[in-house]
């Protein structure tokens, strides 16, 4: 019985290891170097919060899409052949973004480290 109890809880820290590592093929930017990217008019960027988070507070440039409709509209309202730059609250539903993005094919896909959170 503890043998069964120990397969468990490899499993579970397996799940939690994977969980939170990033996704290969997606780069990661602080809000410092997100800075900079805003500029660039060949991006896109997505806001995965909830309409009213972001309607509480963001950044002019990103367009809402909730996490929960982005696999059904991101083919209808994002290019795959521009880069695409996801942000939420703090990092961890852009980083599940960014592994839907890249699971629909979207070759550059960029997620921001720490969110709306680290905004200033």
């Amino acid at each position: 019985m503890d043998y069964i109890n120990y397969v468990f809880i490899a499993l579970f820290i397996l799940f939690i290891v994977y969980r939170f590592m990033p996704t290969k093929g997606v780069r990661n930017i602080s809000i410092a170097e997100l800075k900079n990217e805003l500029k660039d008019k060949n991006k896109l960027f997505v806001d995965v919060r909830t309409p009213g988070e972001f309607k509480g507070n963001h950044i002019r440039q990103f367009k809402n899409i909730p996490l929960n409709l982005l696999a059904q509209k991101a083919e209808k309202e994002l290019s795959k052949d521009k880069e695409v730059i996801v942000i939420c609250q703090s990092g961890m539903r852009s980083a599940q973004a960014s592994k839907i993005l890249k699971k629909s094919g979207y070759m550059k896909v960029t997620n921001v480290k720490g969110g709306m959170n680290a905004w200033s």
